[in-house]
């Protein structure tokens, strides 16, 4: 747990993965581009004291991945988002069922996400509803842009879509999390694009659209979206790491974010292992919107707007009682094995248990 100006800061980070790029699984000449592509955003961002060399970063295994997160990163809850790529890696690159071998390990530490693709027909739906009732699902993450066959990616708003988005619905998986920021080498930009997630909103007013990314470069875009759409939130991964190497471009997003969307809409995510949480939150928390940002937006990015975006407004959205969780957390393996349960014990997250 976070702790800032002596409050306590519970942080649920929306956006991790643990994936597998290792040279044996790739089967796609699209899976070495696709690594490499995500290193270069990793040095390109990264403070050189926290960058990894490739190797490991290809494949990090659940033990690093648990350190980083809930030891070093002030972490204490994480939502798994799944990539599966089966096109490039013979495996997955990042896949529920991987997942879900640590998320059912440490249930109080991460929430469990699962994916959909329409192309994958009634086979597809039929397997959204196995998952779901396995794994209890609250929330899918969509990659529009995943390469099968000769696709090279599909639609928010086209009726294939709807029809999973209707069995969405039906089946209580309240948080769709589609993927909407930079292009991934060697993936179509075009099929990146925000705009199929305006009739999709419109469309199913019961549902949560966590836009990743919040559409970059297609920040205008989703902002005009996002303003006449209640149930469509903005995902903070990728725009975090700006907090620390170009504050001014942090605080134009972030300040047209609290704009348009409000203070309840945002969302902390670190993309791990893209970016490690532990710098990352502090550089998230530790910013202050320029003087002239925050007379031009009327906002300001205090504690209280901290607390929500940090983690009350993904806790909001999957049914987590922070105060409550906290107390699970004090006893569980996690704790015990990194020596936190003393975090749980003190300030406002542990006050009202």
């Amino acid at each position: 747990m976070y702790q800032y100006d002596g409050e306590d800061v519970f942080v649920l980070d929306s956006h991790v993965h643990m994936w597998d790029a290792s040279e044996e699984n790739i089967v796609h000449e699209g899976g070495e581009q696709f690594i490499q592509c995500f290193y270069d955003y990793h040095t390109g961002f990264t403070p050189e004291e926290h960058q990894w060399d490739l190797s490991e970063y290809r494949k990090y295994g659940p033990d690093r991945l648990l350190r980083d997160l809930f030891r070093d990163g002030y972490v204490d809850v994480a939502i798994f988002q799944p990539t599966y790529l089966s096109e490039f890696y013979e495996e997955g690159f990042n896949t529920t069922e991987q997942n879900a071998e640590l998320a059912e390990e440490h249930p109080e530490r991460f929430i469990l996400n699962g994916r959909f693709d329409p192309r994958d027909g009634e086979e597809g739906l039929e397997q959204l509803e196995r998952d779901h009732e396995r794994y209890d699902l609250q929330g899918v993450k969509l990659y529009t842009a995943e390469w099968k066959g000769d696709s090279k990616g599909w639609r928010l708003d086209s009726e294939e879509a709807f029809e999973y988005l209707e069995k969405c619905a039906e089946l209580g998986i309240e948080n769709i999390h589609p993927h909407k920021g930079p292009t991934i080498r060697p993936l179509n930009r075009d099929a990146f694009d925000v705009a199929d997630v305006d009739d999709a909103a419109t469309s199913f007013p019961e549902l949560n659209f966590v836009v990743e990314h919040v559409g970059l470069p297609r920040l205008d875009d989703f902002c005009w979206i996002a303003a006449q759409e209640p149930n469509v939130y903005g995902g903070l991964a990728v725009a975090a790491p700006l907090a620390l190497s170009r504050p001014r471009k942090f605080g134009e997003i972030l300040g047209e974010l609290l704009f348009w969307l409000g203070e309840d809409r945002v969302l902390f995510g670190s993309d791990y292992a893209i970016w490690e949480p532990d710098w990352l939150v502090e550089a998230v928390m530790e910013f202050e919107l320029a003087s002239d940002q925050e007379a031009e937006y009327g906002v300001e990015f205090d504690l209280d707007v901290k607390r929500k975006v940090m983690g009350e407004n993904a806790a909001r959205l999957y049914d987590i009682d922070i105060p409550r969780r906290a107390s699970d957390l004090r006893g569980d393996e996690i704790s015990e094995r990194f020596d936190l349960a003393d975090q749980y014990d003190r300030g406002p997250a542990a006050a009202d248990d």
